[in-house]
């Protein structure tokens, strides 16, 4: 329907049918891609530091190892390192790992983000250009004025506005959803990382004091 009503309307309302469909082609490989890398899954983290904060690293990396959420494979680098690396420098790697996968999930993103922003635009641009032509129709007809050409002429241009922002409305509100999730996944992403260098390791009585991470602070004297 609304690639018909992009006919009607002329040049800017096929560009605007053009961009629905891009639009919604971008959400959809977005949509796929976060279920691909299970973006909202949290249940592996809890597991994983628990088994860290115990000593038991190969289980720990084995419960990651499980998930395809970006957040496992930060944590596989900070506790991978633990205790074979400098904290700030494997920290730095961490977020290295953490920013790339990030990055990977908003490509795509500005693309959207265009046609949010120009498909009103090219609305009114359109209804201005729709309206110039039918006052052009209207003085070549002279003393011989019929209503309808200047009516339908306006109808015709008032549309492309209309599909300007039958377009832009959506794909404001994925893009603005698609980010927030990024960020919530960022933030989850710190936290995760910092519970790892901060937490202190108890790994039983049999090694009692031994510890394979950030030194917990002992109290002054």
């Amino acid at each position: 329907m609304l690639l018909d009503m992009a006919q009607v309307s002329g040049p800017a309302g096929m560009v605007l049918g053009l961009f629905s469909v891009a639009g919604l082609a971008i959400v959809l490989l977005k949509l796929w891609q976060f279920a691909s890398v299970r973006i909202g899954q949290r249940s592996f983290v809890d597991p994983a530091l628990r088994h860290f904060r115990m000593g038991r690293r190969d289980a720990a990396l084995a419960e990651l190892a499980k998930s395809r959420n970006p957040i496992a494979r930060v944590l596989e680098v900070a506790i991978g390192g633990s205790g074979r690396a400098d904290p700030e420098l494997l920290r730095e790697e961490a977020w290295r790992v953490g920013n790339e996968h990030l990055e990977g999930l908003r490509s795509h993103l500005r693309g959207l983000e265009v046609i949010a922003s120009l498909s009103p635009l090219l609305g009114l641009f359109g209804t201005v250009l729709g309206m110039i032509s039918a006052f052009q129709q209207l003085e070549t007809a002279g003393s011989r004025v019929d209503p309808s050409i200047l009516s339908g002429g306006i109808w015709e241009a008032l549309l492309t506005t209309a599909i300007g922002l039958a377009v832009a409305i959506p794909a404001v509100v994925a893009l603005h959803w698609l980010e927030r999730m990024i960020e919530r996944l960022g933030s989850d992403m710190e936290n995760a990382v910092t519970r790892v260098f901060t937490a202190p390791i108890v790994v039983g009585e049999a090694e009692h004091g031994r510890q394979y991470g950030v030194l917990q602070a002992q109290p002054a004297e």
